[in-house]
């Protein structure tokens, strides 16, 4: 567990191992859906990701539809709500701990969780 948690984070490759992972990566980028191809459904991002601190309410995490969520809500808007989704705040990473959510994705999310 040690080793884990020290371990470097990347790594620098030259010669031929550099071209292979090099490869590697802009073949994993021209796999990945465009933006304009990305699905935004409010239900399917929380329930992938959000649910699981907001449905149990981890480190003061509001839950959706509680009072809590709508005390938020009206102190802070949807606008300043989705802020902190995209941003992170307190414990809640940036965009829930998933970077490759869109700013679409999260609001969508977010609007769900207010309802």
């Amino acid at each position: 567990l040690a080793e884990q948690r020290i371990a470097p984070i990347g790594a620098v490759r030259s010669g031929e191992a550099g071209a292979e992972a090099l490869a590697a990566a802009q073949a994993a980028a021209a796999a990945a859906p465009a933006a304009e191809d990305v699905v935004v459904d409010g239900p399917a991002v929380y329930n992938s990701l959000c649910n699981a601190c907001h449905e149990a309410g981890v480190s003061g995490a509001p839950i959706r539809g509680s009072d809590l969520m709508a005390a938020r809500l009206a102190e802070k808007g949807l606008e300043m709500l989705v802020q902190n989704a995209i941003n992170g705040i307190n414990v809640m990473p940036a965009r829930g701990g998933n970077p490759s959510l869109t700013d679409e994705q999260i609001q969508a999310a977010v609007e769900y969780m207010v309802e």
